[in-house]
């Protein structure tokens, strides 16, 4: 039996391009394409993090126009899940849905390498373990180190075989291929 996994997109606190602590926007793509990523690998919630209540409102009128509204007549497989998501105003926030900060283990993705990182292959040996987990992707241009402190492990960056120079998935593509490689 595989253990509990959830993930969580973070948009505070995140880096912009030169390295300032800042939060980013909702977009509707990434709140459709994660749930959907989340719901085929079988994740047990959808946390986006966002600290301007606006945003986890827009969050909250996308999810239900799909799960209750005209568009879950119109695709019901979607309703499925975008049920997943789950907007909060905090990482602490999402450590409390999923039991308590001591009561789950965290991982984080980064397009940076950095030491102490975990391969895939290190991450699916781990997926018997009991304590649920959380897996934190960030926007813009990745987690500040203040999110990051709150890992216990992170994971190997994605990259191609034959390194091109260029680094930078869509957090989209990104998860999906995270999913994949630990729970496919």
């Amino acid at each position: 039996m595989t253990r509990r996994v959830a993930i969580a997109l973070v948009h505070y606190p995140v880096l912009d391009g030169q390295n300032s602590v800042v939060t980013s926007a909702i977009t509707n793509l990434d709140v459709h394409d994660l749930a959907r990523s989340a719901r085929t690998y079988g994740c047990s919630d959808y946390f986006l993090v966002h600290p301007i209540e606006a945003q986890r409102t827009l969050v909250g009128r996308i999810t239900e126009h799909w799960t209750t509204g005209s568009s879950s007549m119109r695709i019901p497989a979607r309703k499925h899940a975008l049920a997943l998501a789950r907007p909060v105003p905090s990482l602490d926030d999402a450590f409390a849905a999923m039991g308590g900060r001591e009561a789950i283990e965290v991982w984080s993705t980064a397009a940076r390498m950095a030491d102490g990182v975990i391969t895939f292959a290190q991450g699916k040996t781990r997926m018997s373990d009991d304590r649920p987990l959380l897996i934190l992707f960030g926007t813009a241009w990745g987690l500040a180190d203040s999110a990051l402190a709150t890992c216990d492990a992170r994971l190997e960056p994605i990259g191609a075989r034959e390194p091109s120079g260029y680094n930078h998935l869509s957090v989209r593509s990104a998860c999906a291929i995270t999913l994949d490689r630990l729970l496919g």
